[in-house]
């Protein structure tokens, strides 16, 4: 079966320097793309983001007391590590697009007043000491002053690399409307919010010569995007339906893409967090639609620590099941099918096998054999279960599968239900799992396919790494109640 035209695995990166020609034969307005390599400081650095400079001047500044005394080591440890926390659980490592400290301010100060009071309580518990508590308070109200000094300092740092164009994002703007075309002329004057305006992108039933003029279609957006190399999206007023203008965002190009929005109601704001904007027009930051950077990277480590440790914790229960299904069924105790994994990508899914098909396009093409007399009495209890799943752990290994993420499917049906159902390709942005949310909602066997393809993509764009423990502690659960199909 051929790879899914829209998931197809991203081709690896070439050494020749980028050129500035447009595709040929593209089908776009190259006559209105304007020029995109930017400078050479912020072709450099590209790689930066915001928490990588703020985080490590906030760790300085709160263990700065050490440098003045070490009497209070472990509380002004504590006191760091919690303040970060807090930082982060309340957006203060997000990249911004209007920098001021005087909006950090209220933010920052009740997180740090929160911190220090939290560790301050527990110092004044272990030490019956005044003087004690008094000389760590003081070390934390200089530390918060730190913090406080530092912050603005970075804020003047920032602002000075953005306006040099030392730090900026190629950016495209989705939607030619009046709002697309003044977030345009925006960025063209204000090089402080740190986008490079690089063209505006609309529905085709759009006026090409509107309020911006625009270089493409929304459909012509992943192209642009490489062609661009465009790190932000910033969706205006697209003329266009939601789903149209999700399937072009959720494409590989596109979803590599930092994603920024203006509420379609003016004046409305999050409860979190304080807003963001650009020229008083308000814009919201979306969170990833994929596993990509730092997010990949804590999934994958998890994946693997999970893997080692249930192989050899379940390896006794392996062998078991093993010779279970020999004694069943004879020789050939595992089941090898390819699947479809990320992106399209075909791999070989590896079981305990619970019954024989009759041929391999059976096998294939049958969609479920929970009530098939050839399963036997073992290979039924194990799918009830679940413990046939378990030799997939070595697909994790291999990379090839997640420890969560939506199941894996043969290519007849995959190809079957990205046709019919246009939202199931998409949960191909991220590896397959071992278990889904669908799966531990319900949705198992002869369930509708749109809800499971809805549960899959739900994960993939609201992925932490407690949601991957809740699911794994669901399945569990689920196991022991023998809820399996």
């Amino acid at each position: 079966m051929p790879r899914l035209p829209a998931f197809e695995h991203p081709a690896a990166p070439s050494n020749d320097p980028p050129s500035n020609d447009p595709p040929m034969n593209s089908g776009l307005d190259t006559t209105t793309v304007l020029p995109y390599a930017g400078s050479r400081a912020s072709t450099r650095t590209r790689w930066v983001r915001a928490w990588m400079v703020t985080a490590p001047i906030d760790v300085a500044a709160l263990l700065a007391p050490l440098l003045l005394t070490q009497n209070y080591w472990r509380g002004t440890l504590a006191n760091a590590a919690l303040t970060v926390g807090f930082f982060a659980a309340g957006g203060l490592y997000r990249p911004r697009r209007h920098i001021s400290i005087l909006d950090e301010l209220p933010s920052l100060g009740g997180r740090l007043l929160a911190s220090g009071a939290m560790v301050a309580i527990i110092a004044a518990l272990r030490h019956d000491s005044v003087p004690h508590v008094s000389g760590f308070v003081q070390g934390v109200a200089f530390s918060a002053g730190l913090v406080i000094v530092g912050r603005a300092l970075n804020c003047r740092f920032v602002l000075l690399a953005r306006k040099r164009r030392w730090v900026e994002r190629n950016t495209i703007v989705v939607g030619g409307g009046p709002i697309g075309g003044e977030l345009a002329r925006l960025l063209r004057r204000h090089p402080q919010y740190g986008l490079r305006f690089v063209g505006a992108v609309d529905a085709p039933s759009r006026p090409r010569m509107g309020a911006v003029p625009l270089i493409g279609t929304i459909d012509d957006l992943e192209k642009l995007t490489d062609m661009l190399e465009c790190e932000v999206l910033v969706i205006a007023d697209p003329d266009c339906s939601e789903s149209d203008l999700m399937e072009s965002l959720l494409r590989p190009a596109s979803s590599r893409c930092d994603l920024w929005a203006v509420p379609r109601l003016w004046g409305s704001r999050g409860q979190g967090g304080y807003p963001d904007h650009i020229g008083a027009i308000p814009i919201v930051k979306i969170g990833d639609t994929t596993l990509t950077g730092p997010r990949w990277r804590v999934k994958r480590a998890s994946d693997v620590v999970f893997a080692v440790t249930a192989l050899v914790v379940l390896s006794p229960l392996l062998l078991l099941c093993a010779l279970a299904t020999f004694l069943d069924g004879g020789h050939g105790v595992f089941f090898r099918q390819e699947r479809i994994g990320r992106y399209g990508k075909p791999f070989h899914v590896i079981k305990f096998r619970s019954m024989r098909p009759e041929d391999e396009h059976e096998s294939q093409t049958t969609w479920s054999i929970a009530h098939d007399q050839r399963v036997g009495p073992i290979g039924r209890f194990m799918r009830r279960t679940s413990l046939d799943e378990l030799p997939q752990l070595w697909n994790i290994l291999r990379g090839e599968m997640s420890v969560v993420g939506p199941r894996p499917e043969r290519p007849y049906f995959v190809e079957k239900f990205s046709v019919e159902y246009p939202t199931y390709a998409m949960r191909h942005r991220v590896p397959v799992g071992l278990t889904g949310l669908a799966q531990v909602s319900g949705l198992r066997g002869d369930t509708p396919i749109s809800d499971r393809a809805r549960f899959d993509n739900y994960y993939v764009e609201n992925w932490s790494l407690w949601l991957d423990i809740k699911i794994v502690l669901r399945t569990v659960s689920e196991v022991f109640r023998g809820g399996g199909g």
